[in-house]
């Protein structure tokens, strides 16, 4: 998970990697459990002597199969190919499944770093992380963010770091 050591730069290392809060796999959870339920009945009441039950089967397999690629597999996959790595000169940004994406934020160029939290995510332990920057991305606002507190604090330590000059984060 994260950036692996090759792709650090010298005196770079790894403060903290994450994926999105897990939060994110409710709904493809529930649907993973619906879907089999549904497919499950389906399967029950389909008669055994219904002259097409062999199709009506392949058809509900099929369906269930298209069903659970698209409303759980492919919601895994993203938030498993989702990380966020801090180290000592960079916030990375990696995401994708098949093509693969990575933004890379210097922490000498963000200007603020401040969190938001809904009342559920507080009790998840969750949140926003809005980085603003000196990019042309400007604000960035990263959802789902586990231990929202703990990486934004981390965060804005080493950029405080980065700003004194400090850029190993000892």
């Amino acid at each position: 998970m994260g950036l692996a050591e090759n792709h650090l730069t010298e005196g770079e290392r790894v403060v903290h990697s994450f994926h999105p809060h897990r939060k994110r796999l409710i709904l493809p959870f529930l649907a993973l459990i619906l879907v089999i339920a549904v497919s499950s009945a389906a399967f029950y009441f389909i008669p055994a002597d219904y002259e097409y039950a062999g199709l009506a089967w392949i058809a509900v397999a099929v369906v269930s199969v298209v069903a659970l690629a698209l409303w759980s597999f492919i919601p895994y996959l993203r938030w498993k190919t989702t990380s966020y790595t801090l180290t000592t000169h960079r916030f990375n940004i990696s995401t994708g499944i098949l093509s693969k994406s990575e933004d890379d934020i210097p922490l000498a160029k963000v200007n603020s770093v401040s969190s938001d939290q809904t009342f559920l995510e507080r009790l998840l332990g969750c949140g926003t992380l809005v980085v603003e920057s000196a990019s042309e991305k400007g604000e960035i606002n990263l959802r789902d963010i586990p231990k929202i507190q703990t990486v934004r604090a981390e965060l804005f330590r080493l950029v405080e770091d980065a700003s004194d000059g400090d850029i190993d984060g000892g």
